[in-house]
């Protein structure tokens, strides 16, 4: 499964940007699609996923983040509102074949994009 992440961009706090990732040589219908960030020297941390059972957020994001998907298009988005400085980061989609419960763990994810810059002025 290769994965394209885009979307990203600069933006002014309070904004919105909806960030999109479309994976290509299987189908991800079956597969649970995580978005991660990392910011400049900080790890790489969870920040949303969805899967055939439901969604699963960062606590910082609840209520301003959405995570969906259209396996119709084999794509899956992150719509993020409201957008904070502390959300400066790069943005990774991510995927693996679903389990019973929603991976939050860099590790629990098999496929990655390459990553998409979003940056957030106060």
């Amino acid at each position: 499964v290769q994965l394209q992440a885009s979307g990203g961009g600069l933006v002014q706090a309070g904004g919105s940007l909806r960030l999109s990732c479309a994976a290509s040589g299987r189908s991800i219908s079956s597969y649970v699609m995580g978005w991660f960030r990392q910011a400049p020297k900080k790890e790489r941390e969870f920040v949303a996923a969805v899967m055939w059972n439901g969604e699963k957020y960062a606590d910082s994001v609840k209520g301003r983040f959405t995570i969906s998907r259209d396996n119709a298009k084999n794509s899956a988005y992150l719509q993020m509102n409201n957008l904070k400085p502390e959300d400066t980061a790069v943005y990774y989609c991510a995927t693996v074949p679903a389990s019973i419960m929603v991976p939050t763990m860099n590790n629990e994810y098999r496929y990655w994009g390459q990553g998409t810059q979003v940056t957030v002025s106060s």
